[in-house]
């Protein structure tokens, strides 16, 4: 179609527009609505999602495992030298049970070089220490998650013993005793009950010599290259975060997914909205499609005339929507907190009222979205994905945009001399 037709559809399209008095405001605001709620749900999502994930690989899986290797402590100089190799950490894992004062617990207990916050960047900022801190530098020190600690009853410099149930070798110590140096949280729950940290050498008195090399990679969607490269070095076996993760990870797409298209069905509404009201329409321009005919306009053209007014509905809809969607993404917390003020006010305002209309004071306590009492979270954050953001936009347009192709399809069924026979 040459840039002549082009110009020529926008112009009658603009006619059109104009002279039903602008663009309808209802398909409009329906649009914004769909792609405002489906890009502030799926990036309150992203962010509870990849808060899960990235501790999972900051803390405890890493982007590249690499068992038991048999060229010792110098293989982690030589695959921290590997290109996208952010971080190599060697590591040892004991089943156990830590004893407190007021109880015991199974836990997974980790054996860390003192150097490990350092040479790990990504896992201490994970780790937000209530009291204490990273300090694993004498042998009897351990470190605890919140929950841990709670449940234990102990506070930083008590004393506990730790119990391994997984050292079945004789020569191994089973029992030690240790000092809470530290208390973290990590913003997982299964990892602030049921984790622990002590000296590597000490772990190593424990459980035996075999260790693991935790790798941490600058794009960890460059696992299969790095993994190459560190197979060269050595005969051990050597594992991606892909394998590991892969169920946990797996459920949490499907959720994401069946989200993405259960928020996503209000477009389908909203394009059944456009539909009916560009059924409408062409049938109450008749006489001005039937002219349009009869002058030389294709059916292609006459529909792309009213498929104009539905891209104009889409590109505006989801314009707003998208602008409104990541004002309010990127600024999650004060959203919700002026929410709850705005509730919590009102809830003020009724409890100040109720005594007087019905003689007792209302029950209830102060609202919050996302209560403490409920969720396990320390800060709500909105994740916003550049590609999703795009597939989010594309939707609110292709929805306005075939709506009104599908609708402007009796176009090529007007005949211009049965309509302009008694005109």
């Amino acid at each position: 179609m040459s840039a002549g037709s082009l110009r020529w559809i926008g112009f009658v399209a603009g006619r059109l527009v104009s002279r039903k008095r602008g663009i309808p405001a209802l398909p409009v605001l329906g649009i914004a609505v769909g792609v405002l709620a489906l890009t502030v749900i799926i990036a309150v999502m992203n962010g509870f999602q990849l808060g899960f994930i990235e501790s999972i690989l900051e803390i405890s899986s890493y982007h590249v495992r690499v068992d038991r290797p048999a060229e010792g402590r110098e293989l982690v100089d030589s695959i921290r030298s590997v290109p996208g190799v952010a971080a190599a950490v060697p590591f040892r894992e004991i089943q156990g049970i830590v004893r407190g004062g007021y109880g015991q617990q199974g836990v997974l207990i980790r054996g860390l070089l003192p150097s490990a916050a350092a040479d790990d960047p990504g896992m201490a900022k994970k780790l937000d220490f209530e009291s204490g801190f990273f300090d694993l530098e004498r042998d009897d020190s351990i470190l605890l998650g919140a929950e841990l600690a709670r449940r234990l009853r102990v506070q930083e410099g008590d004393g506990l013993t730790v119990i391994s149930v997984s050292a079945l070798r004789p020569e191994v110590t089973l029992d030690a005793t240790f000092t809470v140096r530290g208390i973290f949280r990590s913003g997982f729950y299964e990892y602030d009950l049921g984790w622990a940290f002590i000296n590597f050498d000490r772990a190593g008195e424990m459980e035996g010599e075999d260790y693991t090399i935790g790798v941490k990679l600058t794009d960890r969607w460059q696992d299969g290259r790095v993994i190459s490269a560190i197979q060269k070095h050595t005969g051990a076996r050597v594992s991606s975060w892909r394998e590991y993760n892969r169920a946990f990870f797996g459920a949490l797409r499907t959720e994401k997914l069946f989200m993405f298209v259960l928020v996503g069905l209000i477009f389908i509404v909203v394009g059944l909205n456009i539909y009916q009201a560009q059924r409408r329409s062409v049938l109450e321009r008749r006489e001005e499609i039937g002219l349009l005919r009869a002058v030389g306009a294709g059916d292609r053209a006459v529909r792309l005339v009213f498929v104009w007014d539905g891209f104009l509905v889409g590109i505006l809809g989801a314009s707003a929507g998208m602008a409104a969607g990541l004002l309010i993404s990127l600024n999650i917390s004060a959203f919700f907190a002026l929410l709850e003020a705005g509730v919590n006010g009102v809830l003020r305002v009724v409890n100040a009222v109720f005594p007087v209309l019905f003689g007792e004071a209302a029950s209830g306590e102060g609202f919050a979205v996302f209560s403490p009492a409920v969720f396990y979270i320390k800060e709500l954050r909105g994740r916003v994905i550049p590609h999703e953001v795009v597939i989010i936009f594309l939707f609110g347009l292709f929805s306005a945009l075939g709506a009104a192709w599908f609708a402007s399809g009796k176009v090529s069924r007007i005949r211009p001399a049965e309509v302009l026979r008694y005109e």
